[in-house]
């Protein structure tokens, strides 16, 4: 009997909020088989499915640096995924990869669509894959390390700093030296940032005091700013900026759900006058060098410098389409992801 297999495809497209139900379509069918490859694909099951900010802006009907997902099209996403058949000799039958497999349980991956997950670092997990080892870590060590270039002694601050990139942002650049005040919105954060994970300052914006304690936390002038969130915190950041400060453009998460409500930065004339570099951050265009990066994350993480929390939601892939909102709703803490099917029920894991 054929193994039956939910996908999710978007239905229409939000104007703001994503809508359980109403947002993406469920649609259940046979599984694709190994009888259905090709040379170089390989067939996975999808384990744990990463949520990202980034999924959002994938849905609007605008241009970007890929198109975006049209109507009936399966819902994109990279997935901690098993190997089941294979017909590429890089993957065998039992391997973990990380596979761009979208919303599905089931499905063909093409040669360059997937990465064969090695052998972790001592300390690492398995779902490390898709967290601070995968595309999570190496955009908060390229955006840092290459665009922001921090130097000792430099005030660097990071807004969404207790999501996956942020979090990971801030504890890098406390490696290179510099001080970190980080900015999140919950007072359980901002703990979570200090306490753990040595943040020297951290900031609740919800705060009604948010733009004097900035002000405070940053008495240099900020030489680094890492934007997760744009809208008014960018703005607060560049008020603070200093002279030839550095703006790691990676996301405008507060933003993605605005619609038709956005509004311009009132105080971009900052850029000017304080001659700030801005610059935009896609972590593709730095594969070339994902392995050396990857084994530097590795090291830190092994050797505790670095540190990672998870949010996993559990009850398999129709979670998705509601747990993805806990991006936008700051719910989660550290890296986002969905258990589409417990690694412990997914067969051989003893290359792990």
């Amino acid at each position: 009997m054929a193994r039956e297999n939910l996908t999710y495809v978007l239905a229409e497209r939000p104007e703001g909020d994503i809508i359980p139900g109403k947002t993406f379509k469920a649609q259940r069918g046979p599984a694709p088989t190994a009888d259905d490859l090709k040379d170089g694909e390989i067939l996975v099951e999808a384990l744990y499915l990463s949520l990202d900010p980034a999924m959002r802006p994938s849905l609007n009907d605008a241009r970007s640096y890929v198109p975006p997902v049209a109507i009936g099209e399966k819902m994109r996403g990279t997935a901690l995924s098993r190997v089941l058949a294979s017909r590429n000799p890089a993957a065998k039958p039992g391997d973990l990869v990380t596979a761009m497999c979208g919303w599905t349980e089931v499905a063909v991956v093409g040669a360059k669509s997937f990465e064969v997950v090695p052998l972790p670092p001592t300390g690492a997990r398995p779902t490390d894959a898709i967290g601070v080892l995968g595309l999570t870590g190496l955009t908060a060590y390229f955006g840092l390390l290459r665009i922001g270039d921090p130097k000792p002694g430099d005030t660097v601050v990071v807004s969404g700093a207790a999501g996956a990139t942020g979090s990971v942002v801030g504890q890098i650049a406390k490696l290179k030296g510099a001080r970190v005040v980080g900015i999140a919105g919950s007072d359980d954060k901002c703990a979570w940032l200090r306490d753990e994970l040595g943040f020297d300052v951290a900031l609740n914006y919800r705060s009604p005091d948010f733009a004097r304690e900035l002000r405070d936390a940053t008495p240099d002038f900020v030489n680094v700013y890492f934007d997760n969130v744009g809208g008014e915190i960018l703005e607060a950041a560049l008020s603070r900026a200093a002279t030839h400060a550095r703006f790691v453009m990676c996301g405008s998460i507060s933003m993605y759900n605005a619609g038709g409500a956005v509004k311009g930065i009132r105080n971009l004339s900052q850029v000017i006058t304080q001659r700030i570099r801005m610059e935009g951050l896609i972590v593709f265009d730095f594969a070339p060098e994902y392995a050396e990066a990857r084994r530097e994350l590795g090291q830190w993480l092994a050797e505790g410098k670095i540190k990672r929390k998870e949010t996993i939601v559990k009850g398999g892939l129709p979670e998705a389409e509601k747990a993805i909102s806990q991006l936008f709703e700051g719910k989660n803490q550290g890296k986002l992801m969905v258990e589409v099917k417990p690694l412990d029920e997914a067969g051989d894991a003893s290359r792990l």
